[in-house]
């Protein structure tokens, strides 16, 4: 089992930058991959960014590409998401996930657990 918890979201005006934190805990060894996804309301849940647990692979989706940074920190168990530049489209709850093996980076379908999710909030 694993256990992430998010942190780090919050209210911020447009061009504003906000860095989510997700800690990991319990069988942080099986982890492969580490997510972020968003979801906004009445609409599906969308992915944003990942990262190898072990490694440098990472991937963004085309509309946080160049504004969003994914990073990990293994001593603390620990991934980041830093959002710059952010806009009202990216107002949404974002969720970590952890993959235990390596299937679709990009693809909910491909994580095993999950955080409970924070709000971000942009205002124009």
């Amino acid at each position: 089992q694993v256990l992430l918890v998010e942190s780090g979201g919050g209210l911020v005006q447009a061009g504003g930058s906000l860095r989510l934190s997700c800690a990991a805990s319990g069988r942080t060894v099986s982890i492969w991959r580490m997510g972020w996804f968003r979801q906004a309301p009445g609409k599906d849940r969308e992915f944003v960014a990942s990262i190898r647990w072990s490694g440098v692979t990472t991937y963004y989706a085309d509309s946080v590409k160049g504004r969003f940074t994914i990073s990990r920190d293994n001593a603390k168990n620990t991934v980041y998401l830093q959002m710059n530049s952010l806009q009202p489209e990216d107002t949404a709850v974002y969720y970590c996930a952890a993959a235990v093996s390596n299937r679709a980076a990009t693809s909910d379908r491909g994580y095993d657990y999950w955080g409970q999710g924070t709000q971000v909030t942009v205002s124009s």
